[in-house]
C-alpha cells in the first residue's frame, strides 16, 4: 500500500482533509499533493438550525477524506459539502438511549426547559485549586463527601441531583440526542474526536459548581486522581468507605487498594511486581503526553463536525490512559455483564470516581500545553471552537456553552495544585539495548508474539484473532533531517478498526520487535482501546488509531530503514477486523 505524504501543515484551513480524519474516500480524483487550499467558513450564531448552517467552506479537498464522504451523510445532502461545528442538542426531542447495552432499558434524557441562557463564567476574586486526590486533608474528605452526599439527596428531577448528573454523560456518549437539522436523523457522540476534552471540561465545571453550591462554599475544588504520579496510581482509600457518598460498590474487587492501576490495561492475564507496574505506567504517560502526542490532532483526536455520527479517532490520552483507567475500575464481568459503573459509558457517571478520574484527564490538556515551553497550540479550527453543549449549572439554568469558552481553566476560574511529572522525561529505551530484561509480563507477552504471523499489505482487510500479526509498512521517506521531524511528525495510521462496540477490545502496536517487549520499551508504539457502549442502530462504526513514531525510530534505529515491522497484540475480546495501514507525514 502506498503511503501519502501530506506536505501542507494541517491548520484552521486544512485539518478537515487530511488523512488522519479517517473518514472514507470518495472515487474522485484527489488534488495534487501540494494544492493550495483554502476553506472559508463564518457562523451565524442564534440562527434557527438552517440558517445557522450557512457556512460558506470553498476548495474542500474531499480526496483526503472530507466531511462530505464521512458516515451517515448523503452526497445529495443539503449540508454534504459543507463543514459545520457541531450544535448543541434540542432537549425537548432528547430519547431512549441508542447505545445501551443489551438487556438495559434505561433513559439519560435531562429535565426539559425552553429557556436557555448563554453562559458567561462569573469573575472569580481567586482561582479554585484542584488539589491531588491521594494528599487530600481529612477536612476536604469529609467538605467533598458532604457535598456529594446533598446532591444524592435532591430529587430525581432536580438537574443538578447526582442522578441526572450522572445522565448528562449518558446521554450525550449514548446516542440520546440527535443533532439538530439532519434528517435522516444523525446522533451526537462525544468521545473518539476533538470534542472529547472540551465536553468533559464543561461538565466537571457545571459538576464542581453544583457541589459548591449545595455546601455554601465556592471554593470548592474537585480532587483529581493523580493517576500519571506513582503516589496516586491507586484508587483514593476514601472512595472505597461504604459508609461514604464517594462510594460505589460496582467497582471492580480485584483492583481496590492497594493494587496499582495499569494505565495500558489490559496487558496480560499476570499482574507484575508493584515497581514495574508504576515503570510500566510512566512510559505510557510519556508516551501519551509526550513522544506520541507533538501535533494537536494526535492529542484531541479527529476532526467531528456536523453530520457525522462520531469521530474516527481518539486523541493519545482518551485512547490510553483514559479508556485504560475506565475499564480498570469498573466491575468484573461475572458480576455486572457491562463492566458497570466506569467500564461502561452509560453508566460511568454513576461512580463519583469518574470525576476525579477526568479532573486529572482535564489536567492533561494543562499540561500538555505546557510541554516544550508552550509551542504546543489548541486547534484553531472555528468548527472546534464553535461547537455547543448544553448543561444545567448551578442554579439549575439551562445555558449554552462553546468550546472556544472553555480552552484555558483560569478563563473558568480553577487551577490544578502543581505536583511533580515523573513521567515527563521518562523516555523509553529500547528492548535490545536493555537487553530484553525478562520480567513476568515481558515473558507472557513474548511467548504470545512468538505464536503471531506475517502477512501483506496485500492481505489486508484482515481479521485480529487471539494471537499477534505482523507487516512491513513502507515509509514515506527515510533519513529525515532534524528540521524535518520538527515541521513535520510521522504517524502510523491503522484504519477501519471494526469491532463489537459492546465489548472492552484491546490491542497493543508495537514497531520492530515482534516479541511485544511491554509498553515500557521503545518499540511500543501505542494500544487501542474501546469503553463498552452501543452505536447507533447496532451499526459497526469503524474508527482509526494514529500513532507519532518519529522519536520511536530514533531510539528503536529506524530512522534510514525503507519500511518498519508493525506487530499488532490483541489483548481482549477479539477478533477485530483491520482495514489498512499506512505511514504519512503530517505537521
Amino acid at each position: 500500500m502506498a503511503s501519502l505524504l501530506l506536505t501542507q501543515p494541517l491548520t484552521a484551513t486544512n485539518i478537515s482533509k487530511s488523512p488522519l480524519s479517517g473518514g472514507a474516500k470518495p472515487k474522485i480524483k484527489p488534488l495534487s499533493r501540494r494544492s493550495s487550499i483554502s476553506c472559508m467558513a463564518t457562523e451565524v450564531p442564534d440562527q434557527p438550525p438552517q440558517q445557522a448552517r450557512k457556512l460558506d467552506r470553498r476548495n474542500v479537498l474531499l480526496g483526503l477524506g472530507g466531511l462530505g464522504a464521512a458516515a451517515g451523510l448523503h452526497s445529495d445532502h443539503p449540508f454534504a459539502a459543507i463543514a459545520n461545528p457541531v450544535l448543541p442538542p434540542d432537549l425537548s426531542t432528547c430519547h431512549k438511549p441508542t447505545g445501551l447495552p443489551t438487556g438495559v432499558d434505561t433513559k439519560c434524557c435531562p429535565p426539559y426547559s425552553g429557556t436557555i441562557i448563554d453562559y458567561v463564567p462569573p469573575r472569580v476574586p481567586t482561582l479554585r485549586v484542584r488539589p491531588a486526590a491521594h494528599s487530600l486533608s481529612k477536612k476536604n474528605i469529609e467538605k467533598y463527601n458532604k457535598a456529594v452526599q446533598l446532591m444524592r439527596e435532591l430529587p430525581s428531577d432536580d438537574p443538578r441531583s447526582f442522578t441526572q448528573q450522572a445522565n448528562v454523560h449518558c446521554a450525550y456518549c449514548n446516542g440520546a440526542y440527535d443533532q439538530v437539522g439532519f434528517d435522516p436523523k444523525v446522533i451526537l457522540q462525544v468521545h473518539n474526536s476533538w470534542l472529547f476534552f472540551p465536553f468533559h471540561r464543561w461538565y466537571l465545571y457545571f459538576y464542581e459548581r453544583i457541589l459548591g453550591k449545595l455546601i455554601g462554599d465556592p471554593t470548592f475544588a474537585l480532587p483529581f486522581w493523580n493517576w500519571d504520579h506513582p503516589d496516586g496510581m491507586r484508587m483514593p482509600n476514601y472512595f472505597t468507605d461504604k459508609s461514604s457518598a464517594l462510594y460505589d460498590e460496582k467497582r471492580s474487587n480485584a483492583h481496590q487498594p492497594p493494587a496499582v492501576v495499569d494505565l495500558n490495561f489490559p496487558q496480560d492475564k499476570v499482574t507484575p511486581p508493584d515497581e514495574q507496574q508504576v515503570q510500566e505506567n510512566l512510559s505510557v504517560m510519556y508516551n501519551s503526553m509526550v513522544s506520541g502526542a507533538k501535533i494537536p490532532l494526535l492529542f484531541f483526536g479527529s476532526e467531528y463536525r456536523a453530520g457525522t455520527s462520531s469521530g474516527t479517532s481518539a486523541g493519545s490520552v482518551e485512547r490510553v490512559p483514559h479508556t485504560a483507567i475506565h475499564v480498570w475500575s469498573g466491575s468484573e464481568k461475572d458480576r455486572e455483564p457491562n463492566g458497570e459503573d466506569l467500564g461502561n459509558f452509560y453508566s460511568a457517571g454513576r461512580d463519583p470516581l469518574f470525576y476525579s478520574h477526568h479532573s486529572n484527564v482535564d489536567r492533561m490538556w494543562n499540561l500538555w500545553k505546557a510541554i516544550e515551553g508552550g509551542k504546543r497550540k489548541d486547534i484553531s479550527d472555528p468548527d472546534f471552537l464553535n461547537a455547543a453543549f448544553l448543561f444545567y449549572d448551578e442554579n439549575a439554568r439551562l445555558v449554552r456553552v462553546k468550546v472556544g469558552d472553555c480552552l484555558d481553566s483560569k478563563s473558568l476560574g480553577y487551577v490544578y495544585e502543581r505536583v511533580d511529572l515523573p513521567w515527563l522525561h521518562n523516555k523509553s529505551k529500547s528492548s535490545k539495548t536493555k537487553g530484553k530484561a525478562k520480567s513476568v509480563a515481558m515473558g507472557i507477552g513474548a511467548a504470545r508474539a512468538a505464536s503471531g504471523k506475517r502477512v501483506a499489505l496485500t492481505d489486508f482487510p484482515i481479521k485480529l484473532t487471539d494471537s499477534p500479526v505482523s507487516v512491513v509498512v513502507a515509509r514515506p521517506k527515510k533519513a529525515r533531517s532534524q528540521k524535518e521531524k520538527e515541521e513535520e511528525e510521522e504517524v502510523l495510521v491503522v484504519e477501519d478498526i471494526g469491532f463489537d462496540h459492546e465489548l472492552a477490545v484491546k490491542f497493543d502496536v508495537y514497531v520492530n520487535d515482534e516479541d511485544a517487549p511491554g509498553p515500557d520499551n521503545a518499540e511500543f508504539a501505542g494500544s487501542f482501546g474501546n469503553v463498552p457502549h452501543k452505536v447507533e442502530h447496532g451499526a459497526q462504526h469503524k474508527l482509526s488509531l494514529t500513532l507519532g513514531i518519529t522519536d520511536l525510530l530514533d531510539e528503536v534505529g529506524a530512522d534510514d530503514d525503507d519500511s518498519i515491522v508493525v506487530t499488532l497484540v490483541p489483548k481482549q475480546n477479539y477478533p477485530v477486523t483491520i482495514g489498512s495501514i499506512k505511514i504519512v507525514l503530517a505537521s
